[in-house]
Order: structure tokens, then sequence, then C-alpha cells
């Protein structure tokens, strides 16, 4: 009997949160640090979504419908009866790539839209709620001159995917009495990732292609330092701000290519330049393919743009100043331990 009280008393003191598109590459690293640091750790996740990742039994999963607002408030006040409501939430779910144009509007839009109205509705609203954006949201940068984006600059997404998501920002910026916490990470690489697995393959196999013939300035940030920003966030003091996340680095994409090289001590790589207009028939063509086959395509119209983009630098002083934010992982760190993990898992 003492035992059974001590379990529930110890479930009810910890800090509950539920990190949506656990299944996902970011979001299983969430996970990870959330049972990490001991909390009552939900996985959002469909139920036909892969757990290949949230093996450990101390997660709890739930599978919300975020495409119906009625029946995610239901769900939502049936699980704030049974459990009390989420003290924190990263709200991760997302697409990156799609068939139709209009679902990153209804997954990274409307979905976000639909979830915060209903936390509101059932009074289960969150202490903080870490949306997780993109830099996608505000679109090209000074391509002439290479000046950082910095969070004063008016957003001007180019593609589906950034103004889906620099509308889901604007929808909870305007949403008052509704603590929040903005995340736009610039490229996520990482352990489990696959879209620049894409390219480390590509080297192995002594190939690098690149696009365009103007220099590209790149940034990034490593999977699990986004995860310690995302826990700095949702602990700190801080409200209702924005941040750009990177790891402070910027980056050509021949440094990046000539990282991966060496650290897959490839000495004799064939370098192709693909031609920016040769690149965009190819991506049309790619999503054409697609939407034949039904499986959304890594290289479509959307990622063209993105492709085409110079400058990807952003301002992140506010970051490591307001969250005191040191990266633990450089580019080349962070590319070691990726390559590794690749390679023990067979997929190099």
């Amino acid at each position: 009997m003492h035992y059974v009280f001590f379990i529930y008393f110890c479930r009810m003191s910890k800090k509950k949160i539920l990190i949506t598109g656990a299944s996902g590459f970011i979001g299983s690293f969430l996970v990870e640090k959330a049972l990490d640091k001991d909390f009552e750790t939900w996985a959002g996740i469909r139920k036909s979504s892969s757990r290949e990742y949230l093996q450990d039994k101390r997660i709890n999963f739930i599978d919300l419908n975020f495409s119906d607002e009625s029946q995610l408030a239901e769900q939502l006040q049936e699980f704030g009866k049974e459990n009390g409501r989420f003290d924190y939430i990263i709200h991760n779910a997302g697409i990156t790539k799609c068939l139709k144009a209009e679902d990153f509007d209804k997954v990274n839009y409307e979905n976000t839209v639909n979830f915060i109205k209903a936390l509101q509705s059932t009074n289960l609203v969150p202490d903080k709620f870490i949306l997780m954006s993109s830099l996608s949201a505000f679109g090209v940068g000074d391509e002439i001159n290479y000046t950082p984006i910095k969070l004063g600059d008016t957003p001007n997404p180019n593609t589906a995917y950034g103004r889906s998501k620099s509308k889901a920002e604007k929808y909870l910026q305007d949403t008052i009495g509704f603590p929040y916490i903005i995340l736009r990470p610039t490229g996520v690489y990482g352990p489990r990732e696959k879209d620049y697995y894409i390219m480390l393959k590509t080297v192995k196999g002594g190939l690098d292609v690149g696009a365009g013939f103007k220099p590209q300035h790149l940034t990034f940030i490593y999977v699990k330092d986004l995860v310690d920003v995302a826990f700095l966030a949702l602990e700190s003091p801080i409200n209702n701000k924005a941040y750009f996340v990177a790891d402070g680095d910027v980056y050509t994409d021949k440094e990046y290519t000539s990282l991966i090289k060496e650290i897959l001590g490839r000495k004799h790589v064939l370098s192709i330049r693909v031609p920016l207009p040769i690149l965009k028939v190819v991506s049309v063509l790619a999503e054409g393919i697609s939407k034949i086959t039904r499986k959304p395509s890594t290289l479509n119209r959307d990622k063209y743009v993105i492709m085409k983009q110079r400058n990807w630098e952003c301002d992140v002083y506010p970051l490591f100043k307001d969250m005191n934010f040191h990266p633990r992982y450089n580019l080349k760190k962070g590319l070691q331990e990726s390559i590794s993990w690749y390679k023990d898992n067979g997929w190099l």
C-alpha cells in the first residue's frame, strides 16, 4: 500500500511534458532529453508511426487528432481529467515535404491553430508552449553583402513550407495570454536524419554535387544542441519571444563538403556544380514522379527554392544572451558523431 502511494506521489510530483511529432528525427531526441531530465514524458505520435527510437518503457504515448479541433478538445479534456494538464508542451509535429503544397498549411499551420484553440477552450494551457518553427519562415536573406537575417527583419517566406511556418508563428504571436517561445532552427543535422544523410552517402560514393556557382553561406545546429535550446527555453522565465537557432558559425558550401570528405577519408571525389536552371527542371520532374508514385520526394520545387538560397546566416546573439546558450558541438564534431552513428547502424 505504501509502495503504491509512493509511486503515485512521485508521478504527481513530476512535471508533465508533451512532445508532439515524437517519432521523427528531432522529436525522438526531445523525448530522450525529457526522460534524462526526469519529466513525466508523453510522446505525441500517430498509431501508425514508427516507435523505433522510442523504446524506453518510461515513455507514455498519446495519439491526438490535430486536424479536428472539437475532437482534439475532447481528447485533451479526457486526458486532463485523468492526469491533469501538461506543464510543458513542445509542438514539434509538422511536415517538411508532401505531395500537395496545400498540405503544408493543413499540417504546419491549421493543426497548430487547432491545438492552441483546444488548449484554451479546455483551460489546459501549459506553463510554456514551444513552437518548433524554421529559419525558412523568414525567406531569403541578403545575398549581396551576406549580412545575417535579424529578428527585427520582416518575414518574407518564399516557399510553401516557410509560409506555413510563418502563419503558425503569427497566429501564436497574436494569441493573448498564451505563454510561448518560438524557435527557428537553421539546418538541423545529426544521427537518424535522412536529408543531409543523402549528401553524406553521395560523397562516400565519390561524388560531390553542388547547387549553382555563386557561394552559399550555410549555418547549422546539431540536433542535441537544438534539444538543449528547447529545454533552456522551457525552463527560463522568458515568454512570448522568438529566436533563431544556430551554432554561431558560418560555412560556405565548399567548406561543408570539405569537412565531410575529411571525416569520411575521401581524398578523390568528383565535384560537379549543377546550374540552377537545370536543378529547377530536375526538381519539377522529381515532384511529378512523386505524384505518380504517391511518395513525397526529397527534391521538389519547394526544396529547389531552399537550395537556391545563397545566404542562411542568422543573428543568434539574442539566443546566446537570453538563454545563456553555449553549443556543445561545432560542425566538425557534430559530423564526426553523426557519421560514426551512420556507420555503426549500417547506413554508410
